[in-house]
Formats: C-alpha cells, structure tokens, sequence
C-alpha cells in the first residue's frame, strides 16, 4: 500500500501537523507501508524542494512547496509528485489555518478537486471550525461560518473519502451534516526518553505539576492555585509544590507566575528545549496541567504526550460548551472544578492504555483503510 500525506508546512518542530504526518509515516513505513509527504503551503521553504526528513529511525520523503506559490505551479509540482509515486491513498491532515492565515483557504476545495489519479482520499480534520461555542463573539461566528462552508466544499470537492478525526465534538459535528466520520486518537510528537526516571528527577518531598505548550487564556488560576494549596496542606506526609513550566508557553505563563509567587510555590521555566529535554522534564513531574476547554482535550498534543509519560492530569480552563453537546468523562483527565477534584487527581493512579500509542494508531488508521472505516478500540 502506498499512503501520500499531505498537509500545510513540514519544518520539523514548526508544524504540529507537520510533526504529526511525519511520525504517523514513520510508523506506517515500519509496518510495511510506503509513505510519502508533500506540504501546500510552506511557510519556511522558498522554493519547491524534495528532502529527507528523519523520525524515530526511519527516513521520509518530504516534498515542500512555498506558500508564495501560484495555484497553477504548485498543482503542477503536485501533479508531478503523484505521477511518480502513484499512492493508493492521498490523506488530506486538514486545519483550515494550515492553508491560509486567517483560517479561510477558498482555494483550497477547487484546488483539491483538481487533484487526478486513481487513490482514493482520506481527510483528517484535526480542527473544523471556530465559533461553535455557546458565548462566541459575533466576529468568530462569522468566520466559524464561512470555515464551516468551506468544509463542506471540501468533502463535496473528493470523492471515495474516509473521514476521521480526533475529538468526539468534530464526531458530533460532521454527523450532523450527514458524513459518516469515526475517530482516530491523538498520538504524542514528543518522543519518549525510555531512560529518564521520575526518582532521578523529583524529591519525595515535592510535588511537581507541568504545563506544556501554549497555555490558553482564561484559565480560573487563582481559584486553582488557592484550592491546591489547601489540599496539599491537608496531606499527611508533607509536601512542597513546584511548577514546572516546559516549552514556549505564550503571554499567559505571566498571570500563572503572579499567582505562584503570590502563594510562594516554586516554578521552573524551560523556555524552548528539544524532545529528548522535555521527555525528560515530562518525566520528573507528577501530575499535569492542561488549560485547553475540556471537551477539546482529546485534540491536544501536549496532554497526549503527558499520557505517553503516564501523567494523570488536571483540566484548568476557561468554561467552553457547545449547544447540544455533552461530553464523556476521560480516562486519565480530571476537570478541575474545586478542592474535591483536586483530592480526586491525587488519589488517581494512571490507566494504561493503547490509545495514544503511536504504533496501535497507526495499526488501526491501516485497519481503517482496508476495511472502509476507523473503529478505535482501548
């Protein structure tokens, strides 16, 4: 089988999407599949390129056209690609910010409906729309509108297409524009380093909680932090806390720092630091943090590598609901929503599960492509 996977931007560490379509194809090469990738709207390649990028052992084709590209040269490149490789499937990874920079590729359906050759097509849709909230600004439903006109152009634009996605909002949301579309879990970017220990990194008299990535505005912090204070005081063996803050955080590490410093909890910062470093940090912690809305976990990365280091985890976040929609409790995630939460994240000891392992996904997108649908299973 031949699966060709195509996406916005492939520079490695730059594109959560990019990251994701590299890993997935190197682990569907390690079970016998060919694979290749190309990117239609690079924002760091100049000019039309074909490289070999590397992941976990193994070597991928990447084939990375500039976004300053015209419609005509780069389906001309593309067209060139695919009469070479011949793939069996075109996987479409689709963000609609992937392809344009305020979210809105008009081009992109037409262009895709172009696309000639005898693969059948495969959408992943790790985002859909913005503005379905039930306190959306009237600026964010416009254009949640027009994003959501521009999916359905999109699955009207291919035919012999199988849709999955991550998260079991998107699920509900699709279904209810008639298209059968199953879920395929998130996997970690972020490898992990087998030899870090959680004893050579931690003290037994610590309490470490990370936050990872990019966190979101919003977040009920000083509510949180009071209320975990009071339950780590209430503990029999005493405890220190300490945050630790890994990665690019944004803007809003300030308002999290104010709040720690005004209780005196200790904090470490990381900045920008590489795989092998934030395994490692991942790995010396407890528990972790995640400020993404609750019922959007499923779709972030950071959280599915704290489960890939078997962090039971904490939802701090602003309030998000959908008209309509319910979300199911996770597995290893608490929702934060006052002291008897916070004793619940404590007592909790992490479930193992395949479900955001790398080679079970791949495994099941396979099984998924044979048999006409993705049927997840823990």
């Amino acid at each position: 089988m031949k699966i060709f996977f195509i996406c916005g931007s492939l520079e490695p560490g730059r594109d959560g999407v990019g990251d994701y379509s590299r890993r997935l194809c190197g682990a569907l090469l390690r079970q016998g599949v060919v694979t290749q990738m190309a990117s239609l709207w690079d924002h760091h390649a100049t000019t039309f390129s074909k490289e070999n990028q590397e992941v976990e052992g193994v070597t991928i084709i990447a084939n990375r056209i500039p976004k300053a590209s015209t419609p005509s040269q780069r389906l001309t490149w593309l067209h060139t690609i695919l009469n070479d490789f011949k793939p069996d499937w075109i996987s479409l990874q689709y963000v609609p910010y992937s392809f344009h920079p305020k979210g809105l590729p008009f081009w992109l359906p037409s262009f895709l409906k172009k696309i000639k050759g005898n693969h059948q097509w495969h959408i992943m849709f790790h985002e859909l729309w913005i503005g379905m909230d039930s306190n959306v600004s009237l600026k964010n439903k416009c254009i949640g509108v027009l994003q959501k006109q521009l999916v359905l152009k999109i699955l009207d634009a291919v035919e012999k297409k199988i849709l999955n996605t991550q998260i079991d909002l998107y699920q509900y949301q699709i279904a209810a524009q008639g298209y059968k579309i199953t879920l395929l879990p998130l996997f970690s970017n972020i490898i992990k380093n087998e030899t870090s220990n959680i004893a050579l990194a931690s003290k037994d008299s610590e309490l470490r909680f990370c936050l990872f990535g990019s966190i979101h505005y919003g977040a009920p912090i000083q509510r949180f932090i009071t209320d975990l204070k009071q339950v780590v005081l209430g503990l029999k063996e005493k405890k220190e806390l300490k945050f630790i803050f890994i990665g690019s955080c944004g803007a809003e590490i300030a308002k999290w720092k104010e709040q720690l410093e005004a209780h005196s909890i200790d904090y470490e910062e990381t900045g920008f630091v590489n795989d092998e470093e934030i395994s490692r940090m991942l790995s010396s912690c407890h528990y972790g943090i995640s400020t993404t809305p609750y019922i959007l976990n499923q779709k972030s990365g950071s959280l599915a590598a704290m489960f890939d280091h078997e962090l039971p985890a904490i939802c701090v976040a602003r309030d998000w609901d959908v008209k309509g929609f319910k979300q199911e409790n996770f597995l290893n995630l608490i929702q934060y929503k006052n002291q008897e939460s916070i004793k619940t994240l404590m007592d909790k000891k992490f479930i193992s599960s395949n479900e955001n392992q790398i080679a079970s996904i791949a495994h099941q997108f396979l099984l998924g492509l044979n048999q006409g649908e993705v049927v997840w299973q823990v």
